[in-house]
């Protein structure tokens, strides 16, 4: 039993230990890959706790409801990720348009699953490779700090959302 614990104590000490070299060897990696860990979870978190009939829910009528800012997400997702990994977007859907909660969340989830190959796959080395990005030339890193960036700007839209209809945002319950 005792050979036991300790084999698995190791086993979390090198797993550890393997993400600290990584996070040491790749740090503006490291640092967007967090972020974006971060963000993901609050997205997908705000997708999910949003009534239904909420989903139509517009502050005023010149602004997107908190569907349509779901679905934007979702088609942001895919344009700013397939063009940081360098090819075209697999989802040809404008969820934007999309009206249903439960097809809401699936398609974010599914961005977001996209991006995540992205995002695990990237290092500093390869962070500096060239892209295009809505036919502008950045790096690869630059690109996904886009897709962070205006994914948190939307963020910020769902928690004013989400508190005006008396949701509380994952962000403050720590979901």
């Amino acid at each position: 039993m005792t050979q036991l614990l300790c084999t698995g104590a190791l086993v979390i000490l090198f797993g550890a230990a393997t993400a600290v070299a990584q996070s040491v060897q790749n740090p503006y990696s490291a640092m967007v890959t967090g972020g974006w860990n971060t963000l993901k979870k609050n997205l997908s978190a705000s997708a999910a706790k949003m009534a239904e009939a909420d989903y139509a829910f517009k502050p005023t009528p010149q602004v997107r409801s908190f569907g349509q800012i779901i679905g934007h997400l979702a088609n942001e997702h895919y344009s700013i990720c397939a063009g940081a990994k360098g090819e075209k977007s697999p989802s040809t859907a404008d969820f934007e348009k999309v009206t249903s909660k439960a097809e809401l969340v699936a398609a974010l989830d599914k961005s977001i699953a996209y991006c995540d190959g992205v995002y695990t796959s990237v290092t500093d080395a390869s962070g500096t490779q060239p892209v295009e990005v809505f036919g502008e030339k950045m790096m690869r890193l630059g690109a996904l700090q886009v897709n962070l960036t205006h994914s948190s700007e939307h963020y910020g839209n769902l928690v004013t959302y989400m508190r005006l209809k008396g949701v509380v945002p994952p962000s403050s319950t720590g979901q």
